[in-house]
């Protein structure tokens, strides 16, 4: 798949995500207050149950398409630490990594019924965190001369 297919896919795939756990750390914290607990379980579920239904097929294609990417960069990929881009395409895909983690530690406890909403919070911050650090590191790639 060309290059340029697979940058644009990674790059919507990356807007649905970012933003969906975006909405969700930063828009719904600040909703919580306002808005009556079982209001509040409700817009949860409902939530949760649409991100159900789409973030599994977002992640297949941003993962997907970034492994693409990657194979790309094979060569700078073999030796990670002889470039600043390599250096910082590393850490981008040990992030990565860590959401997809997260992500599966999310489904894991969900389908056993011990996602709370403490877990559910922790998760979503430490992806946010993530996200800012991929966002960031994939921003300082693009002035590198690697």
């Amino acid at each position: 798949m060309p290059y340029s297919v697979l940058i644009t896919l990674h790059l919507f795939a990356a807007f649905i995500f970012v933003g969906t756990v975006f909405f969700e750390v930063l828009m719904l914290e600040g909703v919580r207050k306002h808005v009556s607990r079982e209001s509040m379980r409700e817009i949860e579920r409902a939530i949760g149950k649409r991100a159900r239904q789409i973030m599994p097929w977002t992640l297949l294609v941003l993962y997907s398409a970034g492994i693409g990417m990657a194979w790309h960069y094979r060569s700078v990929l073999a030796h990670p630490f002889d470039s600043a881009f390599g250096t910082m395409l590393t850490i981008k895909i040990v992030l990565a990594l860590s959401v997809l983690g997260h992500f599966i530690t999310a489904m894991v406890l969900g389908s056993k019924g011990l996602l709370n909403a403490r877990y559910v919070q922790r998760i979503h911050t430490s992806v946010f965190t993530h996200m800012v650090g991929i966002v960031l590191l994939a921003k300082a790639m693009l002035y590198l001369n690697w």
